[in-house]
């Protein structure tokens, strides 16, 4: 009797666990970026939330090289959702410029929140202006990140070839922030939201006194050449330890996209659970509270959002008016 229990109870628990298993037919990746940014721990809570309120996906957040890279897996199909800068998207969707020699069919399923461009120095190394960096060891970002393409047009914007006016190191920010440290290089660009976690722990390093370079002036000539995609922006004060006086900046947007042959199901329903349980993504990383309804409509994206994205949004709007 009790053999026959144990078999019962066996079987049981089998069928419940090929259930759970039996539910979750799709496997869904979000590309992001590197450990020491944003992209990663908000596409790893967007991530979490989409495998617990979608029953029929499992999602993942995969690291990558964050922006350029992401459009090629995009085009790939090597992932099906991925975090980019709204001027990488733009540029990889009209095949422009050296990265993108055929265009990446995209459709944005959300706008998520404002990348701001940080140029990043230490005192004592004679840096007040981006202008100050020619002869200087300066890192641009990892090779195929949206902050080497935002990196290379800041500097263009100062009147620097980046090619040759510095000296050129292509690390990630967590690299950049030990290369600081170790005196290794002279000053970093990143693009990203704010707090980044590596600037933090720059700041905080007993010994060291970061500064942070403004920059905003450069921002008319960046407009000229590549259109409204780059806007004002602002580190505020405190924002990093020492840091006492607000940091006028250049900013672009961030987006979520997708391959426009996303079948338009699963994009209403990323979208859907993504905008209903965005406070359980805020608690990752609070830049996920930029990632309103109204930021969808205000032209952040120059990228089309998928059609489920948009029957989300009406939907939405239907339901507002009642």
């Amino acid at each position: 009797m009790k053999r026959v229990l144990v078999v019962i109870v066996g079987l049981a628990l089998l069928l419940c666990i090929s259930g759970v298993y039996a539910a979750k037919t799709q496997r869904l990746s979000v590309a992001t970026g590197g450990t020491g940014g944003v992209y990663y721990p908000m596409g790893g809570g967007m991530a979490a939330v989409l495998s617990k309120y979608l029953p029929y996906a499992e999602v993942t957040a995969e690291v990558t090289a964050a922006s350029v890279d992401n459009m090629y897996l995009i085009l790939k199909k090597g992932t099906d959702l991925a975090f980019t800068m709204a001027d990488t998207a733009w540029d990889a969707s009209n095949a422009l410029g050296k990265q993108f020699r055929q265009k990446v069919p995209l459709r944005t399923i959300a706008v998520l929140y404002p990348n701001n461009m940080h140029v990043v120095t230490i005192e004592g190394k004679g840096i007040e202006k981006v202008a100050d960096l020619k002869g200087k060891r300066v890192s641009t970002g990892a090779p195929g990140s949206g902050t080497e393409v935002v990196a290379v047009r800041v500097l263009e914007a100062a009147g620097l070839n980046p090619d040759k006016d510095v000296k050129r190191d292509k690390l990630s920010v967590a690299e950049s922030v030990g290369a600081l440290k170790d005196g290794k290089i002279d000053a970093f660009l990143w693009v990203g939201g704010i707090p980044t976690a590596g600037v933090l722990d720059l700041a905080a390093t007993p010994g060291v006194k970061m500064k942070l370079i403004p920059h905003d002036d450069l921002l008319s000539k960046m407009k000229e050449k590549y259109g409204p995609i780059y806007v004002r922006g602002v580190i505020p004060a405190k924002t990093y330890p020492g840091q006492t006086k607000d940091v006028p900046i250049v900013a672009v947007w961030n987006i979520l996209v997708c391959n426009e042959s996303l079948p338009e199901n699963i994009a209403y329903d990323v979208t859907k659970v993504l905008f209903e349980h965005q406070n359980e993504i805020v608690a990752v990383h609070r830049d996920a509270s930029y990632m309103t309804l109204q930021a969808q409509t205000s032209g952040a994206s120059p990228i089309p959002f998928h059609p489920g994205a948009l029957k989300y949004f009406k939907e939405r709007e239907k339901g507002a008016k009642k």
